[in-house]
């Protein structure tokens, strides 16, 4: 076989890789508009566009994918009521802002500041959450059909460790698209979508109206996502045995996650955040060229304009998706663990066992502070926790 040959079936091989990723991140990128009502085609354009800016600024060394956060739902909801959603655009690129300053900060202090903040003691537990917590999404879209999430699930896992050479990198879209077939037999797909969708459409583009309100309630729901980032940088870095943190820095990862969600706000797509999805699927394939992702991105632009493709996709039932990320999700907090146990931290110390405790507690259970319109849960409540106990209690 020629070099030729083989390079041209490289390329087909990370293409197909490429669009498996976005299948990993598609529910996800599309839930966040359909739940504040815009166009979900947006999201599909912003969050392709987004993770090419996030790969030009970080060079092209970190396999990520960025798409629409979930941790803005309720602001962007209550912002949108009360100031409607073109003023909470505004509020979304200050957001976006903060991603920046936080990264000139960095750039300032320097790495060891960030170390102290977020030891291993933290980090690790903080990767666990974002695991476990996102299970909860995983189950619920599973619920609507056992039987084919099920299906789905099977799929991937037999696919993942007995399937043979390419096959065995395609567990996800193998997944997907078998259980997707059974579907169509048992007569639990509408097509309805897709022969209502055009085959050229252009995303529903919104702009923004400056708004200091929007603004002044969601600078605070920033913190939140810039600690997740953090998170999600250790986490892709103990996946792919790199360490992003120093090279090429979170100046520069946050840097790129900013100016992402700040081109999304202009276009009137939700804030993008770097994706646990994908790191999970990175886990289970050992697949760790960035250009993949890269691939992904111009697939969803690509997608953004393709109303026939973008209606297929919206066709996928949620429970074949919730059979694949129940697997994802768990491959996340499988990482978390790593990184305790590789750090070497002792769960003798009682320091230790206080504070991974006290951050898997209130990030998986729920816990919530409200301040006025402004709330504080999830990660972002059990990172903020977890940085403290840090900081206040004896070594």
């Amino acid at each position: 076989m020629s070099n030729k040959n083989i390079e041209n079936i490289k390329g087909i091989k990370k293409g197909l890789i490429g669009i498996q990723m976005l299948f990993v991140a598609f529910g996800a990128t599309v839930l966040v508009p359909l739940l504040i009502g815009i166009d979900p085609s947006i999201a599909l354009f912003t969050a392709g566009l987004g993770t090419l800016i996030f790969h030009l600024i970080t060079k092209g060394k970190i396999p990520v994918f960025l798409g629409s956060s979930f941790v803005f739902i309720a602001p962007i909801i209550i912002s949108t009521t009360s100031y409607g959603y073109a003023a909470t655009l505004s509020g979304l690129i200050a957001a976006g802002i903060m991603f920046v300053i936080f990264s000139i900060i960095i750039r300032k202090k320097g790495i060891n500041f960030i170390k102290k903040i977020f030891p291993p003691t933290v980090i690790g537990p903080v990767i666990m959450v974002i695991g476990l917590s996102l299970s909860t999404t995983a189950i619920s879209m599973a619920s609507n059909n056992w039987i084919f999430a099920g299906i789905s699930l099977i799929i991937a896992i037999c696919v993942s460790i007995f399937g043979k050479k390419t096959i065995k990198l395609l567990p996800i879209i193998s997944g997907i698209l078998l259980t997707y077939i059974i579907a169509i037999f048992f007569g639990n797909i509408d097509f309805s979508i897709i022969t209502s969708s055009k085959w050229i459409e252009i995303p529903k583009f919104i702009f923004p109206q400056f708004n200091w309100k929007a603004i002044i309630l969601m600078l605070p729901v920033a913190i939140a996502p810039i600690i997740e980032h953090i998170g999600d940088m250790y986490a892709i870095g103990n996946a792919t045995g790199n360490n992003f943190i120093e090279k090429p820095g979170l100046k520069k990862t946050l840097l790129g996650d900013g100016l992402a969600t700040i081109f999304a706000g202009f276009l009137g797509g939700p804030p993008n955040t770097t994706y646990s999805e994908v790191t999970g699927a990175i886990i289970m394939t050992k697949l760790k060229d960035p250009s993949i992702l890269r691939i992904s991105a111009i697939t969803a632009i690509i997608f953004s304009f393709i109303g026939k493709i973008s209606g297929f996709l919206q066709t996928i039932p949620d429970a074949i998706l919730g059979g694949i990320m129940i697997l994802l999700y768990g491959m996340i907090t499988n990482v978390g663990i790593k990184t305790l146990i590789n750090n070497k931290i002792n769960l003798d110390k009682t320091r230790n066992m206080i504070i991974i405790g006290v951050i898997l507690t209130i990030g998986v259970g729920g816990a919530i502070i409200n301040f006025g319109n402004f709330s504080l849960e999830g990660v972002g409540l059990a990172s903020i926790i977890g940085i403290i106990l840090n900081l206040i209690l004896p070594k």
